[in-house]
This record gives structure tokens, C-alpha cells and sequence, in this order.
């Protein structure tokens, strides 16, 4: 599991992205529902969870869901935001980008994660979401600091696409074209992600992990049929500098 943490005045931001270990962690893939309750149920103790993680009916739409409860099922977007200091956010994900995001002004803290695929990249759903993260912390004079985490997801070497569909995406994200390994066209959506990020004033840490190349991880490409990994987000109790910790 790949975990980090982010020092807020009060406590921590901690974020975690699950692998192959810890199981498949969605409900729409033919898993049996009662085992993938059991493995979410399991994260909590792991992680040390204020509560179970809110997760999202995802649609690769640009939908950003702002809550400050939790809703069971969760609702259909493809971003949450919350300001509630005891609601842990999800993504799930096998091969798109899983974005998580903290923004922090004073006391304030907003919380959001995003399922970024290529559709979702190309309308919009990024900013979308610094937007709505801007809009949930109360900054007041202060400007807010945002900073997100791109986990795991498949890389412009191994993301080929045909070369039309580069050409109009590069058209819509500048930059976002990749030559592939084998020397195809591809899109490179975590570089792109970044970029987009940094230039709307975020932090961006990149886990830089290619789910088709790392078999801990899932990977659509690699098995049409696979699960599904999750990027969580949640604050607690605690002090400590940003860290990272890649637990193989």
C-alpha cells in the first residue's frame, strides 16, 4: 500500500492507495458483495479510519458531489468534496487516475478525490474539483494551499490509443500526447494531470507507479475482467512532517 501524510494545523491529512493485497474493492465487477463489504470494513482498522470511506457511483462524467455526511449508496459523480473533519473520501480505479486532494487555509479543511480517466481528464473533471474544493474551505484572507496526490495509474509509455484519438485529445490538453514503448501513439494522463494541477496553483505529488507495468496493482489493460484498487483520503489526530511510505 502506498500511504502518505500532510501536517494541518490540528492533526493530519493521511492518504493511502490500496494494491492488488488488500483485494478488489468495487461492487460493479462480479465480485461477491458481501466480501468486497468485508475487505472495505477491513481498511478501517488497517488504516485507523474515522469511519467507513464514502465511495461514489463513477461514470467518467464531470460531476463533483460535495457532502458533508455520509450517503449510502454513494451518489453518482466522479469527484467528492467534503469539509467534514470524520468523513474519509474514496476513488477507485484500475488504470485512470486516482486524485486525491487537500485544501488547507488556517483551520479549515477540505477534503476531495477525484476518478480522473481520459474523458473525465479531457471535459474537465480536475479543475472542476479545485473549484469545488476552493468553494468548501473557508479561506477567508488567507489563500487556501491545495496540494493533491495522483496515484497509480497506466503511464503514456504503455497508454496507446489510436492516433486520431491523440490528435483531438491534444487538441483539448496540450501536451497530453505520448509516444508509446513500442513506438505508438499514447496519452500520457498522469503527466498531463500534473501540469494541469501545478498550473492551477496545487501541490501535486505523483506516485509515478504504472498499474499495467506493476502487477500489485490492477490493471484494465492487462485483464478487462480485474478489480478494482482505491485511493483514500482522511484526516486524524496526530503530528508529523509530509511523508511517504511505499509498504511492498
Amino acid at each position: 500500500m502506498l500511504q502518505y501524510s500532510q501536517a494541518v494545523d490540528g492533526g493530519l491529512v493521511r492518504v493511502a492507495f490500496t494494491t492488488r493485497e488488500e483485494g478488489n474493492l468495487a461492487l460493479h465487477v462480479g465480485d461477491d458483495p458481501e466480501t468486497v463489504a468485508a475487505r472495505r470494513a477491513r481498511l478501517v482498522a488497517e488504516l485507523g479510519l474515522p469511519a467507513a470511506a464514502q465511495f461514489m457511483d463513477q461514470v467518467h462524467s464531470t460531476v463533483v458531489a460535495r457532502l458533508e455526511t455520509p450517503e449510502r449508496p454513494g451518489p453518482t459523480a466522479d469527484a467528492l468534496v467534503t469539509a467534514a473533519a470524520d468523513l474519509p473520501l474514496a476513488v477507485m480505479v484500475a488504470d485512470c487516475l486516482p486524485v486525491v486532494f487537500a485544501a488547507v487555509s488556517g483551520e479549515s479543511v477540505a477534503l476531495g478525490a477525484a476518478h480522473a480517466g481520459r474523458r473525465g481528464l479531457l471535459d474537465g473533471i480536475l479543475p472542476e474539483t479545485v473549484d469545488r474544493l476552493r468553494e468548501a474551505v473557508d479561506a477567508g484572507a488567507a489563500p487556501a494551499r491545495l496540494s493533491a496526490w495522483i496515484g497509480p495509474s497506466i503511464c503514456g509509455r504503455c497508454y496507446e490509443v489510436p492516433a486520431s484519438m491523440r490528435a483531438d485529445a491534444e487538441r483539448l490538453l496540450p501536451g497530453i500526447g505520448s509516444t508509446t514503448r513500442g513506438g505508438s501513439d499514447g496519452l500520457d494522463l498522469p503527466g498531463a494531470a500534473a501540469r494541469q494541477l501545478r498550473a492551477l496553483g496545487v501541490d501535486v505529488v505523483a506516485s509515478g507507479v504504472c498499474t499495467l507495468e506493476d502487477d500489485r496493482f490492477y490493471s484494465y489493460r492487462r485483464d478487462p475482467a480485474t478489480g478494482r484498487i482505491a485511493g483514500i483520503i482522511w484526516r486524524s489526530a496526530g503530528e508529523g512532517d509530509e511523508t511517504r511510505k511505499d509498504s511492498r
